[in-house]
């Protein structure tokens, strides 16, 4: 666990490289387009999805030059999909990362059209990346996997739901609650972990494994940020934390009670390592890194 760190901070330092050359300069441009778009994406926070992708890219013995762009990418779209998140119309926060969100400090309608052009700026960097005629069917893959977790069946309709139900809190379903998180957070944790399978060479039946590691590991994800809403202060998750239960909104807690949801994010985590032992045995490159970086976030307490 004491490489987690190193891993994490390495890691971020290479995909943040990657986006200071990807994303527009911030003195040019239309309004402060460009400003907004760098302000959200280059927030100071553990670029854990890029994280996921470059490890998972390393399981295969896979070259992670050519994973930087994509997992650039899915950083981009995490930084779009909070910009949207944290709007009045929708969750309505005002803190995320640490610092003041998107609308608080650009006015709601830079902020969208921020969100707008990161959500296009990853899909154009996911359509030249990596480069080469060689890669042509690798970047169609990727951007299939992606596009579809972030759409209608996956985040986007995530939120939707998460937006109709809210107000019920504790009087939703499991499987409600399930559906919601696996779409609005864990379709993009799964692609994170695809997209790396896929670069670093994984054969269809590997993919098809590590998507599934994936759904599980997105589901424990948010099942433990679910907890810490309710147990950690604003300064330490680095967002508003209490929001979710004020506003009677459908999570693991409400609905599980507290220990309820503490015990499921066990055992969500015991069933997303040993998926992943599975997925380790049949692979060439080191799993360790991937290992331990789902242990730390799935264990996490703050």
């Amino acid at each position: 666990m004491s490489d987690v760190p190193a891993f994490l901070t390495e890691s971020a330092r290479r995909i943040d490289a990657v986006l200071d050359q990807l994303l527009p300069p911030a003195g040019e441009g239309a309004g402060r387009l460009h400003e907004a778009m760098r302000y959200s994406t280059l927030a100071p926070g553990k670029r854990l999805r890029p994280a996921l992708a470059l490890a998972s890219c390393r399981l295969f013995a896979g070259d992670e030059t050519l994973c930087l762009e994509p997992a650039a990418a899915l950083e981009m779209i995490h930084a779009y999909s909070l910009i949207h998140d944290d709007l009045p119309a929708m969750d309505d926060d005002d803190l995320r990362r640490g610092q003041p969100t998107s609308h608080v400090v650009f006015g709601e309608a830079m902020a969208i059209l921020a969100g707008d052009a990161l959500h296009s700026l990853a899909c154009e960097t996911m359509a030249f990346h990596p480069g080469g005629p060689e890669h042509a069917r690798l970047r169609s893959r990727v951007q299939r996997h992606v596009l579809g977790a972030i759409g209608w069946q996956g985040m986007v309709g995530g939120q939707v739901l998460d937006l109709s139900l809210t107000g019920r809190g504790g009087q939703a379903s499991e499987g409600e609650v399930e559906e919601v998180h696996l779409r609005k957070t864990g379709a993009l944790i799964r692609a994170s972990l695809v997209v790396g399978a896929e670069v670093g060479g994984a054969t269809p039946e590997q993919v098809e494994a590590v998507g599934e590691l994936g759904k599980v590991s997105g589901l424990a994800f948010q099942v433990v940020d679910d907890v810490l809403d309710v147990t950690s202060h604003a300064d330490e998750l680095g967002k508003t934390g209490g929001k979710d239960e004020a506003a009677n909104k459908v999570t693991y807690p409400a609905v599980l009670g507290l220990e309820g949801a503490r015990e499921k994010a066990t055992e969500l985590t015991r069933d997303a390592l040993a998926r992943l032992e599975a997925v380790s045995s049949e692979a060439s490159g080191d799993g360790g890194p991937l290992a331990e970086l789902l242990r730390f976030v799935l264990e996490r307490r703050s």
